[in-house]
């Protein structure tokens, strides 16, 4: 399982094979089943072969992070609600305004359960068991956010996989720098709950 060879494979089975077989229509809860063997063979391999331990590091420098995630955040929300204002006027904070106990909800569950494992896999795994087959940096993180946008493909959405695209790249860069799964997950945490809020929650999956 350690062999360069065994890792391009499980890599285009995990990371290609299997975000491209959901495009095609076969029953769901052989996607579910199919999804979900994926995830716990990620934490097997993880935990069992990569001996990754999953804790929460004393060196993180809280205050430099959170400076620098606001002011990302700035930006993306500047650009996110020119974009939602020029193209539906009518989406804008809608859910907020119109459904907040919704929102709240759909943030909780989205923040917990959907942002993490992402991380977990794209990030910690991927890098963990990857990092070593790519030359460089520059090419394992566009490599990264390529594939984090592959496995955006099912909503068949061009803006979607330029959103997800930009977003891999940008939680793949943050990862290869600070190495914390749970600072990028809040970062990530934050620009999903963003864009949910300003409106663009209906073509990245979000309930409305």
């Amino acid at each position: 399982m350690r062999t360069p060879l065994y890792k391009y494979i499980e890599l285009f089975i995990l990371f290609v094979f299997t975000p491209i077989s959901f495009l095609f229509d076969y029953a769901p809860w052989v996607k579910i089943l199919l999804g979900l063997s994926g995830f716990l063979y990620v934490l097997f391999v993880l935990i069992k072969v990569e001996k990754q331990k999953i804790k929460i590091s004393k060196n993180i420098n809280w205050m430099l992070f959170l400076k620098t995630t606001l002011f990302k955040l700035l930006v993306i929300a500047t650009l996110t609600t020119l974009f939602v204002w020029l193209t539906n006027k009518a989406f804008l904070f809608h859910v907020l305004l119109n459904k907040p106990q919704l929102w709240v909800v759909i943030l909780i569950i989205y923040s917990l359960f959907s942002v993490y494992p992402q991380e977990l896999i794209f990030r910690t795994f991927f890098f963990k068991r990857y990092e070593a087959l790519f030359n460089t940096s520059a090419v394992l993180i566009v490599v990264n956010a390529f594939l984090f946008a592959l496995a955006h493909m099912l909503f068949k959405n061009t803006l979607v996989l330029v959103i997800t695209f930009l977003g891999g790249f940008l939680f793949a860069f943050s990862y290869n720098k600070i190495r914390s799964t749970l600072l990028v997950s809040i970062e990530h945490a934050v620009y999903g709950s963003w864009l949910f809020t300003v409106g663009m929650g209906s073509i990245l999956g979000f309930p409305s």
